[in-house]
């Protein structure tokens, strides 16, 4: 939940000067995470060895999906291009870092490493 908090406060603080454009950047990667997290922690805690085959699943899900909300922001919402990719990649490389780190620490816990 913290990562949700500290997400929509920080944009909430550019968006008074970018306006939608940072919240469009940082809605779709904050959903990926969170819902990817999610994910892998269940497939992990049942089976880890299934996690590496869902991980590649999601990989190409998440590229379909991202390449569709880009497209869509910029081509059918007409957001301003710069400031919603700025939004977007800050947000998409510092949540998947988080997320790299979450799942270090998961993998280091249960001593063993995803197949």
């Amino acid at each position: 939940m913290w990562l949700v908090g500290a997400s929509v406060l920080s944009a909430a603080g550019l968006a008074t000067r970018f306006g939608r454009e940072v919240w469009l950047g940082m809605l779709a990667p904050l959903a990926v995470v969170v819902a990817t997290w999610m994910l892998i922690e269940r497939v992990y805690q049942s089976n880890p060895d299934r996690l590496t085959g869902v991980m590649m699943a999601a990989f190409a899900g998440k590229l379909v999906f991202f390449g569709a909300y880009v497209g869509f922001a910029i081509g059918v919402l007409g957001v301003k291009p710069v400031p919603f990719a700025v939004s977007f990649a800050g947000y998409f490389i510092a949540l998947n870092t988080i997320e790299a780190f979450w799942m270090k620490r998961l993998f280091e816990a249960g001593k063993a490493t995803p197949r």
